[in-house]
């Protein structure tokens, strides 16, 4: 038995029109789709205000609302401005994620303004109107 790695042995199953998928390439779409699928940017914009709003209140933010304009970075700095996390993992994930919705942010700049001034913040805890 052979225990030595070859060209074969990194590569995932040919399952995609004859190209092989090595583990570099998957790893790192895996961290592609992950950094999106946590991205201040897309859970802002591309969800329902709702789901944000409950996103942030998981984390149990101490923010209020955020505006639509560079939601994405609010976003974020709403997640930092939470109890800490323990494990400290989100730390560093948010950091990255910065980077990435302030340059998404401002290409989805003209919606963002446009959603502001029609819908207003995104609000976070609400209260039901008494009545």
């Amino acid at each position: 038995m052979n225990c030595g790695l070859n060209d074969h042995d990194a590569s995932l199953p040919d399952v995609h029109g004859g190209q092989a998928l090595t583990i570099k390439k998957a790893v790192t779409s895996g961290v592609i789709s992950l950094a999106l699928t946590g991205c201040g940017t897309v859970s802002t914009v591309l969800q329902d205000d709702a789901d944000a709003a409950q996103a942030l209140r998981r984390q149990k933010t101490y923010c209020q609302s955020i505006p639509r304009v560079y939601s994405g970075l609010a976003y974020d700095f709403c997640v930092l401005n939470a109890p800490p996390d323990p494990t400290g993992i989100f730390v560093p994930v948010i950091l990255l994620d910065l980077a990435l919705s302030g340059t998404l942010d401002t290409v989805v700049l003209p919606y963002t303004l446009y959603r502001q001034g029609t819908d207003g913040n995104i609000r976070i805890y609400w209260r039901p109107a008494r009545g």
